[in-house]
């Protein structure tokens, strides 16, 4: 029996993990980000027939769970595949942050916080705007506001990195962004969230939360600024001082260190009400000074090409295809979706545009496509929503739709936009050739 279970979760990840792979490389020819292929195998699996079920649950036995029970993750196959995909962003988020150092962080504070304090407050309103119109339910209106402020900062980090333009302004500008804007939205779905499970939330309530969220970001950015450095030291002078004195330096593996750091503070981050994302962001930022010394980037994507594959293939599995064939819902997706993409194109456009007046009409461009991907994100939001009562099914598949149409649309803009910028990077000099 024991085998049979393990043979089970094995063959199925076999089989997701190639079709995943064959769909990148198919969508990567089109000179698409091959995350879009991932994303659409996902929803083929899930929704393709065999019979009276699925593709993944007729034959690789993956039981999907209910919509809005993510809480219960469906039955223990699916447990392996959701681990899977939530680690993989992680440790994505966490390779991110090597590449973000707290100088060239704070370098892009102002546009980066202007950035995703517009791209908060402008969608929120527009999601707020159109479901008071549509059936004037105020918990559905603040559930899809929330739902609409919601970055996927790994879908956009994944664009960046495959393009090797992390060291560009804008991508410092997103990235930075990207975690405010995590932080502000985890703020928002709580204040949402405390509103619709209780008759009122109170401002120490309120206060507490957004304490909490600054707290922890602060001491972090603190901590890589000031303790960071001087912990370093302290043991590069203990080496060399025993190099001096003919003895052999006692050797850390600085990747167990760092999985061990990204591990733990994406689980505070998760304790305290925040992402865990944010926590491996900041995980990563603590190892970003000498990350190139120890060579963990190379490493630690190792780790992540495997598991990432699963977070992308999981994003699409959550769709549900039968639930948008009612017309009307199908005209509300179509509004949302475009207020999504414009309200976050808007906010964190002009919000960057205010942060610093010398950001050209491409750059702005760059930044404002770059936060509109929702991802897991929208759909988190979207079932927390559901399974407290506040949402209905109707309005979750019009978000989960929101969440994974910008999540597809999202990434061509953003790399033919990156590749009209710097078409530098992609010229084929002589020396190139072989």
């Amino acid at each position: 029996m024991e085998l049979e279970y393990l043979a089970q979760i094995l063959v199925t990840l076999v089989v997701l993990f190639a079709l995943a792979r064959v769909g990148s490389a198919i969508v990567s020819r089109f000179g698409l980000p091959g995350l879009i292929g991932e994303i659409l195998i996902g929803i083929a699996v899930a929704n393709i027939p065999i019979g009276d079920t699925t593709l993944l649950e007729g034959v690789l036995g993956c039981v999907m769970p209910e919509p809005g029970v993510l809480t219960d993750h469906g039955n223990d196959v699916y447990h392996v595949i959701y681990a899977l995909a939530e680690i993989g962003v992680i440790f994505l988020l966490f390779t991110v942050g090597l590449e973000t150092r707290v100088n060239d962080l704070m370098k892009s504070g102002k546009p980066a916080f202007l950035c995703a304090l517009l791209g908060v407050i402008v969608p929120f309103i527009f999601g707020v705007i159109v479901i008071m119109a549509y059936d004037g339910n105020m918990n559905h209106a603040m559930f899809l506001g929330a739902a609409m402020v919601a970055t996927s900062v790994g879908i956009t980090a994944r664009i960046i990195k495959d393009m090797k333009l992390m060291d560009t302004r804008e991508a410092r500008i997103i990235i930075a962004a990207a975690v405010i804007d995590d932080v502000l939205g985890m703020i928002v779905l709580a204040i949402v969230k405390g509103m619709a499970t209780s008759d009122s939330l109170s401002i120490g309530g309120i206060i507490l939360i957004i304490a909490q969220a600054a707290i922890f970001v602060l001491a972090i950015i603190a901590i890589c600024k000031w303790v960071i450095p001087r912990i370093y030291d302290y043991f590069e002078a203990r080496r060399k001082a025993k190099m001096a004195e003919g003895k052999v330096p006692m050797s850390v593996n600085m990747l167990v260190v760092a999985i061990i750091v990204c591990l733990a503070m994406s689980a505070l981050a998760e304790i305290i009400g925040l992402a865990a994302i944010i926590g491996a962001f900041l995980a990563g930022m603590m190892f970003a000074d000498h990350a190139w010394e120890w060579d963990l980037e190379k490493k630690i994507d190792s780790i992540t090409t495997f598991m990432l594959s699963f977070f992308f293939l999981n994003v699409g599995m959550q769709v549900d295809l039968n639930t948008l064939s009612n017309g009307s819902v199908l005209l509300l997706a179509a509004v949302v979706i475009v207020l999504a993409v414009i309200g976050k194109y808007i906010g964190c456009s002009l919000g960057s545009k205010m942060g610093d007046k010398t950001l050209d009409r491409h750059s702005l461009n760059i930044i404002g496509f770059g936060m509109v991907p929702r991802g897991e994100v929208g759909i988190i939001v979207a079932s927390i929503g559901l399974s407290s009562g506040a949402m209905s099914s109707e309005l979750y598949a019009v978000v989960v739709l929101m969440s994974v149409i910008t999540t597809l649309i999202a990434p061509p803009i953003i790399s033919k936009m990156f590749r009209s910028k710097y078409h530098d990077e992609y010229k084929i000099l002589p020396e190139d050739r072989v």
